[in-house]
């Protein structure tokens, strides 16, 4: 039975990487959907990471605040381990500083 469901996912994996390989043979060429085509990568990944960032800490206060300092530092184009390290920093610290004040 669980040979039957790994073969079921090869299967959808495979269509799904390959009907859009058989139908669309020719380059795209309209504008707005090369468009779309070009953000598609971006929003999958922030749909993925968001509700993980926010559900990843004991209190939605340090989540927030290692967002707001990891988009601080991404905004003052810092490298993405200066980033990472940063927003680590950041939850740590909110963490230990509501543990003590309640």
């Amino acid at each position: 039975m669980v040979y039957l469901y790994i073969l079921i996912m090869a299967v959808v994996t495979y269509l799904i990487r390959m009907i859009p390989l058989t139908v669309f043979r020719k380059k795209i060429t309209n504008r707005f959907v090369r468009s779309f085509l070009y953000y598609v990568p971006y929003a999958c990944l922030t749909a993925m990471t968001i509700p993980a960032v926010f559900y990843a800490t004991g209190s939605l206060i340090s989540a927030a605040a290692g967002v707001a300092v990891a988009v601080l530092l991404a905004f003052c184009n810092r490298s993405l381990v200066t980033v990472a390290a940063g927003a680590c920093v950041a939850v740590f610290l909110v963490e230990r500083l509501s543990a003590c004040l309640f």
